[in-house]
């Protein structure tokens, strides 16, 4: 007679869902408000009325003709406010009394023209990295002529024709010694002005509605609100501030670029940023390290001594600025800790009291699904077995609807090491991700360690090993 094996028994998982509530931002004066664009509009800049603000930002051009008065055009325009709809808070403008309380200065004398007999030259270059890479050397001539004229120069604007900015916004090539190259023309124009202390922005004559375009573009009061909010940042202002952060706080983004200038197969350089509690944030970069996919896997992974080198010299950096080390650190990476790397963050931690190694990822595996026609709501966590989840982005109830098109995705806590017990963690996260001054938006999915990480390796990615980068944010946007 056959023996009957009992199914085998699974424990259930034990689940638990609670909702954060958004957390406010300070503007001027040190009012709050949860909403960057109704805190902005009421109150002002949170820099307003300190030694920060600058009364008028002026701005440069580089550019064609026609370009540059489109782009000039386009902020005066915006300047006296830009109406919204029911669904995009209006614009209300940049002037001494209104939206963030600065005059804009866009005097002729600081514009340098690109002719046409120069753009013509240009496009008529067939292969794509010669007609990529003189550009660049054109623009960088452009631009050392701007900033060695006698007048004030906060931010400069990059204004090409569609035509030029179409054939040279990207080039992919192989490189006998570096194998297969990328570049972006974004990226490579920002490493260049970084050598000349100045912030830029690439403005686009589809933003300015003068060529049709396919791509869905954005509305015009957000396309302001973004492009000044961003303005304001890199004329280093500072739009708001976080509340809510415990003070003597550093918070430390990690990622992986591969250099320019490096064999692409192997060699791998971290992107650190350290924020403090009030918002403020330095770049450094990490030193190079070998990685080899094929053995280790695609997500890198620092050596011990490089990880805990990696963490002295953020340490050190603070020290600097603060005269004091932290209280407390917080790291962010988006790829588990490794033994070895654990340990060697740990190992230069252990000169602080209090900290917390967290690896984040976003993730479309385990979702929460909401009776009615919304997603969930941002800040809703649910807890499935020990792993927790956060959405960052979601239906907003101070605005009362969802302002994305996507479905979105929630944060996965992947790994967590330290001293924070998890509600806090998460709530932490919350206001991190409000902290993306490259727009006006009232949040993202990723908190400002993570996110500020990859757009600076991109850049760090076109400066050369002898450059030293600059290491205020505002350059890299």
């Amino acid at each position: 007679m056959a023996t009957r094996i009992a199914p085998h028994q699974l424990d259930p998982l034990s689940t638990a869902t609670e909702w954060l509530p958004e957390p406010p931002l300070a503007f001027a004066g040190g009012r709050h408000h949860p909403d960057p664009k109704v805190g902005i509009a009421l109150y002002g800049p949170r820099s307003f009325s300190t030694s920060r603000h600058k009364h008028e930002v002026h701005i440069g051009f580089i550019g064609t003709s026609e370009a540059v008065a489109d782009a000039r055009g386009f902020y005066q325009r915006c300047v006296e406010g830009v109406a919204g709809d029911e669904e995009h808070v209006s614009f209300p403008g940049c002037q001494a009394d209104r939206g963030y309380r600065c005059e804009l200065r866009t005097d002729p004398q600081v514009t340098e023209l690109l002719t046409r007999q120069e753009a013509v030259q240009i496009l008529h270059i067939r292969h794509a990295r010669e007609r990529f890479e003189t550009l660049l050397t054109v623009l960088e001539s452009k631009l050392a002529l701007l900033c060695g004229r006698d007048h004030p120069l906060d931010y400069i604007v990059l204004a090409l024709p569609h035509d030029l900015y179409t054939a040279c916004r990207t080039v992919d090539y192989v490189d006998r010694q570096l194998g297969r190259m990328h570049r972006d023309l974004r990226r490579a124009f920002k490493a260049i002005a970084m050598r000349y202390h100045q912030p830029t922005q690439i403005f686009l004559q589809t933003t300015a509605g003068r060529i049709p375009t396919r791509r869905q573009l954005d509305h015009p009061s957000v396309i302001a609100w973004n492009l000044f909010n961003g303005l304001y940042f890199k004329a280093d202002g500072l739009p708001w501030e976080p509340v809510g952060l415990p003070p003597a706080s550093c918070y430390i983004g990690v990622s992986f670029y591969r250099p320019l200038a490096e064999p692409a197969s192997t060699l791998r350089t971290s992107v650190v940023q350290a924020f403090d509690e009030n918002g403020e944030g330095l770049v450094l970069r990490g030193h190079n390290f070998h990685w080899d996919e094929d053995r280790a896997g695609r997500s890198p992974h620092l050596p011990a001594n490089q990880a805990a080198h990696m963490v002295d010299m953020v340490l050190d950096r603070y020290r600097q600025e603060r005269k004091q080390l932290p209280q407390r650190v917080v790291l962010h990476k988006t790829s588990r800790f490794e033994p070895d790397e654990r340990d060697g963050f740990e190992h230069a931690l252990a000169r602080i009291s209090r900290y917390d190694l967290v690896a984040l990822r976003d993730t479309s595996d385990v979702r929460l699904i909401r009776a009615g026609q919304y997603p969930p709501l941002r800040g809703m966590v649910f807890q499935v077995g020990n792993v927790s989840y956060l959405y960052t982005s979601g239906y907003l109830a101070h605005l009362g609807r969802y302002p994305h098109g996507h479905v979105p995705s929630p944060l996965q806590v992947a790994d967590h090491v330290g001293d924070t017990a998890r509600p806090d963690l998460l709530r932490e996260l919350m206001v991190l991700s409000k902290m993306n001054w490259n727009s006006a938006n009232s949040s993202g999915l990723l908190p400002i360690t993570l996110r500020f990480a990859r757009l600076v390796g991109d850049i760090l990615r076109e400066v050369s090993p002898g450059q030293t980068p600059q290491p205020k944010y505002r350059y890299y946007m």
